[in-house]
């Protein structure tokens, strides 16, 4: 397991779902892995155990996403050495480029974030993309994602994955204005998320619900 990964203890609850919408980004690692990142997801959560990678018919189904080159987020240190965390890691990882890829495509029915969203769980994700699409707003400039951590059930059938983003380099852009908006002045620019997460019958983890928090991430 990598430094920055580690199994604390056993997910019980879904995390309630909580948005603290200063700016911007706010949805829903040291180094950097190089991948710069381009988008696209509902089934219903299976709580038969994981096995400790997808399975082959699981990878073909997952849509392939692509960003433009106006937005890029960036994944640090996305990685473990436990083949069931990496497969928590890289589902969380599309599932938060599939958010932004529906807000760039003002597309808040997006068939590729529903993918690795539950059912109720792509309920919230509309909620939190028509905060940008009815108010004609895109998103623009580089989002670091970091500081990821999972914490698996004893059962490997869930799991929570939290991570930290950085939005001082981030911005919307409205559609029709061309208005450039970042953060207020003096807003903290970090904000922490807790996603909750289960492995469906084909493999894919997806978000059941999420929680997020500006100013909790480490310093």
């Amino acid at each position: 397991m990598s430094g920055t990964l580690r199994n604390r203890r056993a997910l019980t609850t879904a995390a309630a779902f909580a948005t603290t919408a200063a700016l911007l980004l706010t949805a829903c690692d040291g180094g950097d892995d190089g991948s710069s990142d381009d988008i696209k997801g509902a089934g219903n959560h299976s709580s038969s155990p994981a096995s400790a990678s997808p399975s082959a018919g699981a990878d073909d189904m997952r849509p392939v996403i692509k960003l433009p080159s106006s937005f890029r987020l960036t994944f640090e240190n996305w990685t473990s050495s436990d083949p069931v965390e990496q497969a928590v890691l890289n589902d969380g990882k599309e599932q938060l480029r599939a958010g932004y890829g529906a807000i760039i495509e003002n597309d808040p029915d997006s068939k590729d974030r529903a993918f690795y969203d539950t059912k109720n769980g792509f309920l919230q994700s509309q909620q939190w993309i028509r905060t940008y699409t009815d108010k004609n707003l895109t998103v623009i400039g580089k989002l670091p994602v970091f500081d990821p951590k999972v914490i698996l059930a004893k059962d490997k059938a869930a799991a929570s994955l939290s991570y930290c983003t950085d939005e001082s380099k981030a911005s919307t852009r409205n559609r029709k204005t061309g208005e450039v908006k970042g953060n207020p002045a003096g807003t903290d620019p970090d904000v922490l998320y807790v996603i909750s997460m289960g492995r469906n019958a084909q493999g894919v983890w997806q978000a059941v619900s999420a929680r997020s928090e500006r100013g909790r991430c480490a310093k």
